[in-house]
């Protein structure tokens, strides 16, 4: 059944619904006429109120579980208060702060990734989610850099400043002059161009006998864009931070449906499939329990805003994911700031 626009509810109808829907969400509980009677902006009687809450349920917006004479709202209802009767909030100081603290601390973009996720699970006490950027940038420079007799780091800067770090395993016996060598020539072919630019350009030289490397030198710079390519095919596109805020104590009573969460969690090619829709949105979008077939066991919601570079240009998503009683109106705007602090490191 489709629920009616929020004009066709009278003021009462109205009032009384955003009663339910908001302490629904404080307290993840169904609301009762009893209680809804005791709130000093109602003047009816519980029987009153009744009459109003089967209204609204007849008209599909709340729901009365068998296990209590309660209502709560559907997901059709929530839908409505999302988006016509929703105060948002603005973060907090505090909460301003502590993303702007994080997000600013030098270090590998990998790292700010980590952490945003955790910025977001913690202060919206879900789990939070970051979508990897898709990143092919121009690169400066490569170092490989020996850690012991078996290992090296390869470390690739871009020309943005931009820098990761990859492990290569080495063959035995090779020399730090090889090394060396071998950082000179792929840093060479590197400036300007992307590492897939820079990979054909010095693959065809190595197969067409065109570099000056020694056998040993060659095997080592095709090994260390192997590692590159390789790690990128397994690179998780989705971070995510903080499942066990999912496990609350209202989650006890509905377990089936947090391991069905923990399921979607774990399934993260779906949840970043999802969360790739919301790339072009203009605003935070928010995707409410069963409007998205993948949360049809569930009953979950997501919150996911794209973040941007300083060009404008989209970058990746990041969000959270919750149980339909997340505070929405506390974690939009949380949300939509934690997306234009991240696009603002990222640069």
């Amino acid at each position: 059944m489709a629920s009616p626009p929020i004009l066709e509810l009278s003021n009462r109808a109205r009032d009384i619904f955003r009663l339910v829907v908001e302490d629904f969400l404080d307290t993840g509980q169904p609301v009762g006429s009893k209680h809804l009677a005791q709130h000093r902006g109602i003047s009816l009687s519980p029987a009153s109120i009744r009459s109003v809450l089967k209204d609204l349920e007849d008209c599909g917006l709340l729901a009365a579980p068998h296990t209590s004479a309660g209502r709560m709202p559907t997901d059709q209802g929530l839908r409505l208060f999302v988006d016509g009767m929703m105060q948002v909030a603005k973060p907090t100081a505090q909460e301003i702060q502590a993303i702007e603290r994080q997000l600013s601390e030098p270090g590998p973009i990998e790292e700010a990734l980590e952490k945003t996720s955790g910025i977001l699970s913690s202060i919206s006490n879900a789990a939070g989610m970051v979508m990897v950027p898709q990143r092919d940038p121009s690169l400066a420079q490569m170092n490989i850099v020996p850690l012991d007799a078996n290992r090296a780091l390869a470390v690739v800067v871009g020309q943005d400043g931009h820098v990761e770090n990859r492990v290569l395993d080495l063959p035995a016996g090779l020399s730090p002059s090889t090394l060396q060598e071998a950082s000179n020539y792929i840093t060479a072919r590197l400036a300007g161009r992307t590492l897939a630019e820079a990979s054909e350009a010095i693959r065809s030289e190595i197969a067409g006998g065109k570099s000056a490397l020694d056998t040993a030198s060659a095997g080592l710079v095709e090994a260390g864009l192997a590692v590159w390519s390789e790690d990128a095919a397994k690179r998780p596109v989705l971070i995510v931070r903080g499942q066990a805020n999912l496990l609350d104590d209202s989650a006890m009573g509905d377990i089936e449906r947090v391991r069905s969460l923990i399921e979607d969690l774990e399934s993260k090619q779906d949840i970043a499939q999802l969360l790739e829709s919301a790339r072009e949105a203009d605003a935070t979008r928010i995707f409410i329990g069963a409007e998205n077939r993948l949360f049809a066991l569930s009953g979950s919601s997501v919150i996911a805003a794209p973040y941007r570079d300083r060009e404008g240009k989209v970058v990746g998503v990041l969000g959270v994911i919750g149980p339909t009683r997340l505070n929405y109106a506390r974690v939009v705007p949380i949300v939509d700031f934690t997306a234009q602090s991240l696009g603002k490191r990222i640069g």
